[in-house]
Parts: structure tokens; C-alpha cells; sequence
């Protein structure tokens, strides 16, 4: 089956297009003849591997020589397994080799009076690959990089992120996504913040039942701002998403010349009950937006335990404080009590992390001799802090040995490093020894996002105690096969070798406990026919299933050298860098090697971002024998004046006012929902265009003026004698239930101020969506994965049955077959408020109620009266509403706003 964009197909990883520019701005750029004529990206997905192959060609046209740079954003997940230039057909490759080697050459560059060039930065999803080389006049130039990853599956979804920022109109401009998935792909969707309606159509995908085909070639005209601007309009995200079909088993083995991979994610399991302490850092750090997003996350995850939860919270400073003495059932009221007492934690004091944590193995103990612990249940403590301890116990090693020792492999411990302050490779560790991970936690708008993201991680576990089996003379050299938990949505990934005389059919068994008995899951793979379905497909990458493995080993091998010490610690290491070297890896072991034409800068090397203290560190050859230099590159925030900040809850990232009982099964968002749209189609949106009554005196009636700029909702009314109705909201600062659609599963609400909504809720059942809308941020939460976009942002989304774009105008659009349109418009003045818009309204069901969707059931109007006919009464079941005929302010076409006649009523 073959489709123009806008199909629900797409797949799920992180490529991101390179830009190339002469040091100098685009438009300066191509006066100085650099021309990229060609850019294209081509990656192959075979069983969640991903091999990247990104080209770019590009000329001088100049008459002289120019400094050509290329650069490309590649997820920070990846390894660079390849790069080259070929300059006037001489190529140029580079070259994998250990550190103590690059570091060597550098020294000896520096002998000979040559630089070493910055090649490779960090940031928050990506890291920067940069090389940059003096092209002679009337000379082409090919750049070639490749890269690896293994896509991991987070809150049930594989994602591809795609930074499409090429800097200026190209000529070619490809982008191809292979996806091979034998197992079935789920589902596929596509989302991208510079789409247009116009390169919509530039966007193709095919898809069978295991394979799918995503094509994006933008003509120069579609690039083009307009056809007077020859900037390019490609300059955001690209994201494609995707999920396998999974068995009853929620396994699979791929097997591949000689290699096996075994998927494992079971499903359809009983969520454990879990044991959960919060440890929350409270001191003067934390002052002002983070305590005030840490506190909108704490309230936002404990309405999200389960009733058969226990937990309890403690918040320290210089000294801990116990909310309660004891873990307690997350009953309705203990929740209520637990998010009261979140909800006034202020930040001030020193930070004494040892007795925080202490505190917290202490009470699980307690609970433990008490037998309060629910057998088969999971025991967390989630610690949250920004900063390095500097009270009480202060030395990092003393402090991961005193939990260690009163942990002992009971309990897990998550630790979440809140900004660039915190001691990051500290908390690293002490999570690592202590069965759980470590997350950094970005200062930024969606902070709270971020932590709720991370708890939806873990908040289902499904299994403990997880091991794999396979028959020693079958398999070897097997990555990690045992795991502590199963958490819903995630996955267990085990690979390894096939022995040369193993037997013809590979079996697998998985044991694990769930909360009530221990399980076992038993699978089996004929090797010849598994290796067939790798054998034949031309749009694979062939031999991917050991790159696969040795990525896996090399990753797992880091991991251990986390908490690994003495010898233990120079065998991994050594293991590690032996891998990456003969699979030509980058890695934090090796460095890429960068060599050039003779007479030009002859040593740079491109190394791997690591997580420092500070932050991603970028990875250069720089200094007196010092082989790293750190650069952070921080997000750019509002200062803080130091005062505490309160928000409104209603208007809090994550509050909702979404009524959960509206849809039985639909769960309740797991966060703000916003979102930003694209594109707008005016038809679609348009509520402006008053339809004629059939009373033509009320017609010729005259309207009073409108007495103030405040939105009023219209709606339009299909089969009514009047075409629209406006609506005047007086229900000021209070939540409203607007629309509930049960046929739809479509819920909407909103807050109203006087001058407008200050949030917009849109609730999607069947997509299992949630859109919050606020003067400063959209947010949508999907399956419970957040993401927060700015308005004015465009967007496009594009879901299995849903439409979702955001313009640059600020105007938002939920749309599908079948469906009732939705659309969210940002107001400047006189405030920053929202508009509301509605389209499509003869898909309402006749069971539509609320505020507003009383107004799609059977109503009735009476005939106008009054000396002008500007007066009627409009009865709708149970209710009857005086309406008149008024001059409003309509918003559906855009600002400004323009003036209609309609009926309006006052609710």
C-alpha cells in the first residue's frame, strides 16, 4: 500500500540531518560559492538496529579556496562507526583508534606547531559531530558518516528523532527510513516541527505487515519560505515512532548469520504492587522554579500510585523529615494528605543526602520487620536532588559505601540529578550499585515533564527476578541475562553467539515472579529459517546481528565499569576498548581520527561526549596533555530573583481538570498535555461565516456593539434553523466541563477567565491522548510520554487516527475522519488567553453533554420578539436560555478578529 503524507506510518530512532556553511551565515555562504547540491540520509532498521548513513556533497563555485564545515547532530545513544571525505576524488578516511594513540598524535601535532580542532559536543538529546576543511576553487567535496544504535523501547514506543536543519536550499535533498521488523510492525506515526500542508506532500510511506518505507524529498520550492525568500523552511524535528506486534509471550529471536538477538517484553502481566519512598532535596538550591516544578511533579506522581501502592515521603535539607513515620496505603485520602503536605515544600539550607537516603532504607527495614511489605511487591526510593551533599556525611565514597551496605541488594535506588550543579558521575554510581539508574533531570520549562516521564517508567513493574536460559551447547560470549525488574513498556534485550556445531533449533526459557508466583516463559527458533528472512531483503543492512551484539556487549561493559574497581575495572576497560576498536566504534574509549589534505591542519579527532559533573563534556584532543576539556552548553533560562513561586494549581504543568470517570478505562493524564499545530486549515477552522436564519426581520435587526474583546465561543449548530450560536462564558476562574462526546471519547474543559481561557484540556479516548493548552506552553501526553512545545511553534503530527498541527501563527488543530474538530487559538491581547474553535459539530452524538455540548442535543428555538426581533429563547433539554442578537468578536479565520451577527447566550 503506497500514500502521500499525511499516512499514520513511521518508525523510531534519532537521525538528524547535517547543515553545512562557510563559518559564515547561509545567505553569506552561498555569496562565497558553497553550494550543498546534494544531502541525503539513508538509514536501515533491521530487529530495532539502526545503521545511518548520512552524504553530503557539496562545490565551491568560487574563485578561491573556502573553509567548508560539516556538521550533524546524531543521537547521543549512537556510535560513529565511519567517516569520510573525498576532495577532488582523494579520499580521506578516519580512523578508530584508542585514546593513548590519538593522544599521541596530538602531542606530536602540537610539536610541529598544528592545532587540534573542537569536533564533537554535547547537548541534551544529541551530540555534535563537526569537521571542517579548505576546499580549492571549482572543487567538489563528498562527506560520508555513519552511525549505529540499538532504538530502546520507552513507555512502549521505539523513536526516531530527526534534526532537519541543512541551513539552505539543497538541490537533492533525500531522507530514506528502511524499517524490517519480522516480528510485525504495531503501528508507525510520524511528528515533525517544520512541516508544512505543502512538504506534507513531500512525504511518503509504504508498509506491509514487517516492512516499512518512509521517504521524505522536498522539491527547491517546497523548501522555500515563499517563493521571494530563498531561506529554507526545513529548521526543526522530524520524529517517527513506532511499536512491534508482540505474541502472547511478548518475545522473539532473530537469528543472523551465526548471531542471535532475543527481544523480550511481556504485557499482558498484573502490575506488581510497589513499596515507594520519595526523597526530595529541599535545600536552598532548589529555591525558586525548581522546587516549584518539583513540587507540580511530586503531586502530579502520587495520584498516580495505584491503591495497592505503599509509600511515604521524606525531604531533606540539612536535616530529614519523615511525612510519616511509617510507609501507608495509597489510599484516596492518604493521597490527598501526601500532595497537601508536597505542595508547601519550600527550599532553604544545606544538603545532607548519606541521612536522607539512610532514613529511607530505614523505614522499608521497618516495614520489613513489621511484615507490612506485600510479598512479590517491589521496593523503590526515587531520590530527586540538585546539588553535591554538604552537611553531615560530605564524601561521595563514603556515602555510596553506607548505602551499599544498608541496601545489600534489597531494595533498588533511582537517583535523579536535577541540573548542571549536581555531582552527576556520584549519583551514577550510586544507583548503579544499588540495582536502579541513574536520569538527569534538564533545568528547563518541562522539568516537571521530565520527572514524570521518568516515573511512568517505572511505575508498572511486571516482573522481578528475570533470567534467561539457553542450552550451553547451543550459544556463547551471551550479553547480560539476568534483570532485576520488568517494567511495562520497556524491553529485555539478550544477544549472543550461535557455537558452530549447535543444535537446529535454539530454545529459550525466562523465568521471573510476579506478585503472586514465579512464571516461566518458553520459546523456541528453528536457526535455518530465522536466517533466511535476513538473507534476502536488499533495503537491510546485512551482517547487522554481530554489530548488534558487540554494540550491546560494548554498552553493557561501560555500565559495569560504573561501579567496577581495581582489576576488575582494567579487564572491563580492556574488553570495552578491544570491542570498539575491531568493530570500529566510537566510543568513550576511542577517538575518530580525522585526516586531510596535505598543508591543512593535519590532526583532529572526534571522541564521545561523556556526562560529567557539569554536564555533557565535549570530547576534543585540546591543552597541555590534558585530553578533555569541558564546554557545557546550558539551557538558556530566566534568572531567578530568589523568591519562592506560586502558581494558580489550575494552570500548573501538572494539574488537570479532566474528570477521569467521563470515559471508564481511560486512565487520567500522566501530565500536562499542550501541543503546538501546524499548518491551519481555514475551512476546517473557520467559525466566522454566520449562516442566514430563516426570520429575515431578525436578520435586518440591529446589533448591539460588543462591549468587550474577550473570545466568544461559536459554535456551529448543523440542521438548526440557526446556522451558529456564540457563547458568553461568566463562570470566571473555575474549571468547566465543555464538551463530553462519549461515542467521540472526546472530553474537553477549560478554565475561564474574563478576558479568555487561560487552559484548554482535550482528552482523546481512543488515542489515548491528552492536549493541555496554556497561554505559554502546549503539552501533549501520549501513553504517558510527555512532550512540551512553545506556541508558535509549528507542528505536525500525525497519529493513527488523529490530525494534530500547530502554525506559526498559534493556531491549534486536533482533526480525523470522523471526527469533531478542535482547535485552539493564542491570543496576545489584551492578555495572553486562548480561543476556543470548533468545526465539524455534525459529528456530535446526540449524547453529547456539558456546558457547551448541551447545545448539540435536540433544542428548540422560539421565534424572535422585541421592537427590533433581537430577542428569542433557546430551550435545550431541561433548560431554557434567553438569547439575543449581538455583534461579536469572531477568531476562527485568524487576528484579527472579525465582527459577526449571531444569537448569543450566556452560560
Amino acid at each position: 500500500m503506497k500514500s502521500s503524507a499525511p499516512a499514520h506510518m513511521w518508525c523510531g530512532i534519532i537521525l538528524l540531518l547535517p547543515s553545512l556553511l562557510a563559518g559564515l551565515p547561509t545567505t553569506t555562504a552561498r555569496k562565497n560559492g558553497i553550494d550543498i547540491y546534494s544531502l541525503t540520509v539513508d538509514s536501515q532498521v533491521s530487529s530495532r538496529f539502526a545503521h545511518t548513513v548520512v552524504t553530503s556533497r557539496v562545490f565551491n563555485r568560487a574563485d578561491t579556496a573556502q573553509e567548508v564545515t560539516f556538521q550533524l547532530e546524531l543521537p547521543r545513544k549512537a556510535f560513529i562507526t565511519n567517516f569520510s571525505m573525498v576532495i577532488g576524488g582523494v579520499t580521506y578516511p578516519g580512523t578508530v583508534q584508542d585514546k593513548a594513540a590519538a593522544q599521541e598524535q596530538y602531542q606530536a601535532a602540537v610539536g610541529r606547531g598544528e592545532s587540534a580542532g573542537l569536533v564533537k559536543t554535547a547537548g541534551r538529546q544529541t551530540e555534535q559531530f563537526e569537521v571542517s576543511v579548505t576546499v580549492a576553487p571549482k572543487v567538489k567535496i563528498t562527506f560520508e558518516l555513519v552511525y549505529q544504535e540499538l532504538l530502546r523501547r520507552r513507555l512502549g514506543t521505539y523513536e526516531l528523532l530527526l534534526k532537519v536543519k541543512p541551513q539552505q536550499l539543497v538541490k537533492h535533498l533525500q531522507m530514506d527510513i528502511h524499517i524490517f521488523e519480522p516480528q510485525g510492525i504495531g503501528f508507525l506515526e510520524t511528528e515533525s516541527t517544520f512541516m508544512t500542508q505543502e512538504l506534507a506532500d513531500a512525504l511518503t510511506t509504504s508498509q506491509n505487515k514487517t516492512k516499512a518505507h518512509i521517504r521524505f524529498k522536498p522539491t527547491l520550492s517546497q523548501q522555500q519560505h515563499s517563493q521571494n525568500d530563498q531561506d529554507t523552511i526545513l529548521d526543526g524535528n522530524f520524529i517517527v515512532r513506532y511499536d512491534v506486534d508482540r505474541s502472547v509471550s511478548g518475545g522473539s529471536i532473530q537469528i543472523e548469520n551465526g548471531y542471535f538477538v532475543h527481544h523480550f517484553a511481556p504485557e499482558d502481566l498484573p502490575t506488581m504492587p510497589k513499596n515507594v519512598i520519595f526523597v526530595i532535596d529541599k535545600s536552598g538550591s532548589m529555591l525558586g522554579r525548581k522546587i516549584q516544578q518539583t513540587r507540580e511533579a511530586l503531586i502530579k506522581i502520587l495520584n498516580d500510585l495505584s491503591p495497592k501502592d505503599q509509600f511515604n515521603l521524606i525531604v531533606f535539607n540539612g536535616k530529614e523529615t519523615q511525612w510519616r513515620p511509617s510507609l501507608v496505603k495509597a489510599s484516596e485520602e492518604n493521597v490527598k494528605e501526601a500532595t497537601g503536605y508536597a505542595s508547601k515544600i519550600e527550599a532553604d539550607g544545606w544538603t545532607n543526602i548519606n541521612d536522607a537516603v539512610l532514613s529511607a532504607v530505614e523505614l522499608l527495614d521497618a516495614s520489613n520487620r513489621a511484615e507490612k511489605l506485600s510479598p512479590g511487591s517491589v521496593s523503590l526510593i526515587i531520590l530527586l536532588t540538585d546539588g553535591e551533599p554538604t552537611q553531615g556525611e560530605t564524601n561521595p565514597t563514603t556515602i555510596q559505601k553506607n548505602v551499599q551496605e544498608a541496601i545489600n541488594n534489597r531494595y533498588s535506588l533511582f537517583c535523579l540529578g536535577f541540573g548542571f550543579n549536581v555531582h552527576y558521575p556520584f549519583l551514577e554510581k550510586l544507583a548503579q550499585d544499588n540495582g536502579g539508574l541513574a536520569r538527569r533531570i534538564y533545568e528547563d520549562s518541562d522539568s516537571a515533564l521530565q520527572l514524570q516521564d521518568f516515573y511512568q517508567e517505572v511505575a508498572n513493574p511486571l516482573l522481578s527476578v528475570v533470567s534467561f536460559e539457553y542450552p550451553s551447547d547451543a550459544v556463547e560470549a551471551v550479553t547480560q541475562d539476568n534483570f532485576r525488574y520488568h517494567f511495562k513498556g520497556s524491553e529485555m534485550v539478550v544477544a549472543g553467539k550461535l557455537q558452530a556445531q549447535g543444535p537446529d533449533v535454539l530454545t529459550a526459557k525466562i523465568n521471573g515472579q510476579t506478585h503472586k508466583q514465579n512464571i516461566t516463559f518458553q520459546m523456541e527458533a528453528n536457526v535455518a529459517q530465522k536466517e533466511e528472512e535476513f538473507r534476502s531483503p536488499k533495503y537491510i543492512y546485512h551482517n547487522f546481528m554481530e554489530r548488534l551484539w558487540a554494540f550491546l556487549t560494548i554498552n553493557q561493559q561501560l555500565e559495569q565499569m560504573i561501579s567496577a574497581s581495581g582489576a576488575a575495572l582494567k579487564e572491563l576497560e580492556s574488553q570495552a576498548l578491544n570491542l570498539s576498536l575491531k568493530y570500529n566504534f566510537v566510543t568513550p574509549l576511542t577517538h575518530m581520527v580525522v585526516t586531510k589534505p596535505e598543508g591543512q591542519e593535519q590532526f583532529q579527532a572526534a571522541g564521545k561526549p561523556v556526562d560529567s559533573d557539569k554536564g555533557p563534556r565535549d570530547a576534543f584532543l585540546g591543552g597541555q596533555g590534558h585530553f578533555f576539556k569541558t564546554h557545557t552548553r546550558r539551557p538558556q533560562l530566566p534568572k531567578q530573583k530568589g523568591a519562592t513561586l506560586r502558581t494558580d494549581p489550575r494552570l500548573s504543568v501538572t494539574g488537570s481538570i479532566f474528570r477521569p470517570a467521563a470515559f471508564p478505562g481511560l486512565p487520567g493524564p500522566p501530565v500536562d498535555v499542550s501541543m503546538p499545530s501546524a499548518t491551519r486549515d481555514p475551512v476546517v477552522l473557520s467559525q466566522a461565516v454566520a449562516q442566514s436564519t430563516k426570520k429575515k426581520d431578525a436578520e435586518s435587526a440591529t446589533p448591539a456593539e460588543p462591549t468587550h474583546p474577550a473570545p466568544t465561543v461559536v459554535l456551529p449548530l448543523p440542521g438548526s434553523s440557526v446556522g451558529q450560536l456564540c457563547v458568553d462564558i461568566l463562570r470566571f476562574h473555575m474549571p468547566i466541563n465543555l464538551f463530553e462526546d462519549p461515542d467521540q471519547g472526546l472530553w474537553v474543559g477549560g478554565v475561564y477567565e474574563k478576558d479568555g481561557f487561560s487552559r484548554i484540556e482535550v482528552h482523546i479516548q481512543e488515542s489515548r491522548l491528552f492536549v493541555r493548552a496554556s497561554p505559554e506552553y502546549v503539552v501533549v501526553i501520549r501513553d504517558q510520554k510527555s512532550s512540551q512545545y512553545k506556541w508558535k511553534q509549528t507542528l505536525f503530527s500525525n497519529l493513527r487516527s488523529l490530525l494534530i498541527i500547530m502554525d506559526e501563527k498559534g493556531f491549534l488543530e486536533l482533526s480525523g475522519p470522523d471526527r469533531v474538530t478542535i482547535g485552539v487559538m493564542r491570543m496576545s491581547d489584551p492578555q495572553k488567553r486562548l480561543a476556543l474553535l470548533v468545526s465539524q459539530a455534525e459529528r456530535f452524538s446526540n449524547r453529547t453533554i456539558g456546558q457547551l455540548g448541551q447545545f448539540y442535543q435536540d433544542i428548540i428555538w422560539d421565534p424572535p420578539v422585541g421592537p427590533d426581533n433581537t430577542t428569542r429563547t433557546l430551550r435545550v433539554p431541561g433548560t431554557e436560555y434567553p438569547a439575543t442578537r449581538e455583534l461579536k468578536l469572531d477568531y476562527g479565520e485568524g487576528l484579527p478578529a472579525k465582527k459577526i451577527s449571531c444569537w448569543t447566550v450566556k452560560i
